[in-house]
């Protein structure tokens, strides 16, 4: 039986996707004054022979940070399906 055969590491080129989907993210929170402290590279998923694809951990946040990203993420899909300009 070949053990190794049951999963796959998750390639260099997906974990740093991943390292970059967390900069973006990071980016463009602060954009809008905010920050996730917790944002990162999910190590679990990233370490896994059984997932090839790492998650990104959202963490997370006290109340008011929630708020204000409820706020943000309405007005850009109010934005998104023209409701407004």
């Amino acid at each position: 039986m070949n053990s190794g055969a049951i999963g796959r590491k998750p390639s260099t080129e997906a974990y740093d996707a991943a390292l970059l989907a967390v900069d973006e993210l990071s980016a463009a929170l602060k954009g809008v004054d905010l920050a996730l402290p917790s944002l990162g590279v999910d190590l679990v998923s990233a370490t896994s022979r059984f997932s090839t694809r790492p998650l990104i951990e959202l963490g997370r946040c006290n109340l008011e940070t929630a708020l204000e990203l409820a706020a943000v993420l309405r007005v850009a899909g109010a934005v998104k399906t023209g409701e407004i300009g």
